[in-house]
């Protein structure tokens, strides 16, 4: 069965090897970015290299997102990203790029309707757990359902991820799934990416005895508004880690960055860029390639 579909096999397009074929493509902002991004004036071919002053005066009148200083990490980011015994990072269009959720409606027939949540809930306008039951309730998937999607719509693994994880575990820095998202749609991915069952942490569906959708785990921490944080804080205290960097997409994974929790909250927008949750994140990229160049 195949469970999820690889980077290997649908990347999107990629700045460091042109020729590759990919089924994605970054938007034009992203490689403007990246070309006036001091970190790849090496690999990207400039003669004379892009100074930083220069870029910024060529970008000023782009948007925000191109614009922002923690485009741009500070030496204190990149040495907390060095340091880190511990990373932390968000599933659903992070490590993935797909919203798990929203994926299992469209499998079911309410797409629409249940995206519109995500998009609320990722961007802090409601409640975590009230936007959680409210998609749920909208198609009630049965246990039969979450195996034929996993199935048919397989997750697909964002490109560069299998590989950063490589080099953090390279470096006996522990990698951990923290997701609202469902256990179920994770497990597979995690035994591809090397992570063990146990780190992970993500919301579990209930099913009764006949496989008929009775709801999710309260219990979880992942259910709630500020569970990830919690998650966290759980993390460091049980394993002691001096340095846990959190990587993510949405507004809870920017509430995992507080004391007792993440040092360093790096915000991912190659899937999905939203401002609000960039605006106050320690380092935005868009690529995992820009970690990885960082590990070095």
């Amino acid at each position: 069965m195949a469970w999820f579909v690889s980077a290997r096999t649908c990347p999107i397009q990629s700045m460091f090897n042109p020729q590759a074929s990919f089924i994605r493509s970054p938007p034009n902002w992203h490689l403007a970015r990246v070309f006036g991004n001091p970190l790849f004036c090496n690999a990207i071919p400039s003669n004379p290299p892009i100074s930083r002053e220069v870029s910024q005066e060529v970008f000023k009148n782009i948007p925000w997102s191109l614009n922002s200083e923690n485009y741009w990490p500070s030496k204190e980011a990149i040495a907390t990203w060095r340091d880190a015994d511990a990373v932390c990072f968000d599933f659903d269009s992070t490590v993935c790029l797909d919203e798990g959720i929203d994926e299992l409606a469209v499998f079911c027939g309410a797409g629409a309707e249940v995206a519109e949540w995500t998009a609320k809930a990722m961007t802090g306008l409601v409640e975590f757990e009230e936007a959680l039951a409210a998609r749920l309730s909208l198609f009630k998937p049965s246990l039969d359902q979450v195996e034929n999607c996993l199935e048919q719509r397989p997750p697909r693994i964002s490109p560069g991820i299998s590989e950063l994880i490589g080099k953090l575990k390279a470096k006996n820095v522990d990698v951990y799934l923290i997701s609202g998202g469902f256990r179920q749609m994770i497990k597979p991915v995690a035994l591809e990416l090397g992570i063990p069952p146990d780190n992970i942490f993500a919301n579990q569906l209930l099913f009764g005895t006949s496989g008929g959708y009775v709801g999710f785990d309260p219990k979880e921490p992942t259910s709630r508004s500020g569970g990830k944080a919690v998650a966290v804080q759980h993390i460091r205290q049980k394993r002691g880690y001096k340095t846990l960097v959190m990587i993510g997409d949405g507004a809870t994974d920017l509430e995992a960055r507080q004391p007792g929790g993440a040092d360093m909250f790096i915000c991912y927008g190659g899937v999905q860029m939203r401002e609000s949750v960039a605006r106050k994140a320690d380092w935005v990229v868009s690529d995992f390639h820009e970690l990885m160049i960082q590990l070095s």
